[in-house]
């Protein structure tokens, strides 16, 4: 068995309106889908309780038909501290993008947290860090250098020129 490709990454936000206007406005990511769940579900599913629980779930589709999946929820819970690198499970996600520093340029214009600035790594590409407005980590990442997109086809995860 082999998965066909990557769908989907969810994330919760505090603010449905406002995460889905900062990936709309400063990643160009349009918001394709809306969702509300009913109560039943919310407590089914998600494990939300509450007198009324609520849920918003938005789909906002990412440039190579990835999906940005984002949900809101009632009552909330308080946002934890900063996610370790070194915790089990997801530490960020990241875009495939064409000259790094172009894009810090223009998120700092943007407003948008930077964590680092980018830097080359040993394998030859371009990255840095910056948040979204709830503090997830996103790494923007420029693939392109053919020395790691031949290290990446040789290890068959990826199979095109990026």
């Amino acid at each position: 068995m082999k998965a066909r490709s990557f769908s989907h990454i969810g994330i919760t936000v505090s603010d449905f309106n406002t995460a889905v206007k900062f990936y709309s406005d400063v990643f160009g990511c349009p918001l394709v889908g809306v969702s509300d769940a009913e109560p039943e579900r919310v407590r089914a599913f998600f494990g939300v309780d509450g007198p009324a629980p609520a849920c918003k779930i938005g789909w906002v589709r990412v440039p190579g038909n990835g999906i940005l999946e984002i949900f809101s929820f009632e009552p909330k819970l308080p946002p934890e501290a900063r996610i370790p690198w070194n915790r089990t499970g997801l530490t960020h996600f990241s875009f495939n993008v064409r000259d790094c520093q172009k894009w810090y340029d223009y998120l700092v214009s943007k407003g948008v947290e930077c964590v680092t600035k980018p830097e080359r790594s040993p394998r030859g590409h371009t990255f840095f860090f910056a948040r979204d407005v709830d503090g997830n980590s996103i790494e923007m990442i420029d693939l392109r250098s053919e020395e790691h997109t031949s290290e990446l086809q040789s290890r068959g995860l990826i199979s095109y020129a990026v």
